[in-house]
């Protein structure tokens, strides 16, 4: 079970997301993390422990002008908590975050590596965001559903693709994800609160 949030809209995204994981805390409280669309790239800011060490770390940086971001709280099923195995996880082209659990995990991991994708973490998550890279060749929805017809398990998703800033996608099966519609504004959530 973990949080997730996201946000796209006329307002700065990173205080909304972290309000939005405050009220999430309790799906996971392992480690925390934000993936923000910065001008032309996704900046991750991830930290172990409460949501509190995250938003320190935060307040510490210099302000990221971003009006979209994903964030997540993690409790750990794959991989000791630590820095290294929080979301949101990245490849080269996307960033995500998961709730849930990717069954074939070791597979495709095994698969990825021999064609020279490196992996740092020892969470599913990471096998599924580099699976996303290999499968992306330009086009967000396609690269999603090639890569979900591979994954056995459950899963709640929200994915930021470089090439598509200010666009956040989602997708969930067996775990819950939640779109709320605003005026001039859009969020995600893995629960109600």
């Amino acid at each position: 079970m973990c949080g997730i949030v996201g946000y796209i809209g006329k307002n700065q995204a990173a205080p909304i997301v972290l309000d939005g994981l405050s009220k999430l805390e309790y799906r996971g409280y392992d480690s925390a993390g934000v993936a923000l669309c910065v001008n032309d790239e996704i900046r991750v800011v991830k930290a172990q422990g409460r949501l509190a060490v995250l938003a320190e770390k935060l307040n510490g940086m210099p302000p990221m002008a971003s009006h979209c971001g994903i964030g997540h709280t993690r409790w750990a099923t794959h991989g000791a908590p630590s820095d290294v195995n929080s979301h949101p996880h990245c490849a080269a082209r996307v960033s995500l975050v998961h709730n849930g659990i990717i069954e074939n995990y070791a597979q495709l991991k095994e698969h990825l590596m021999k064609r020279g994708y490196e992996f740092c973490s020892e969470t599913d998550t990471e096998v599924l965001v580099k699976l996303l890279d290999h499968n992306y060749h330009g086009e967000p929805l396609d690269a999603i559903l090639r890569t979900l017809e591979q994954v056995r398990g459950s899963y709640g998703l929200a994915i930021l693709f470089k090439d598509f800033p200010g666009q956040i996608f989602s997708v969930r099966k067996e775990s819950p994800l939640i779109v709320g519609y605003g005026a001039g504004e859009n969020f995600l959530a893995s629960d109600i609160p």
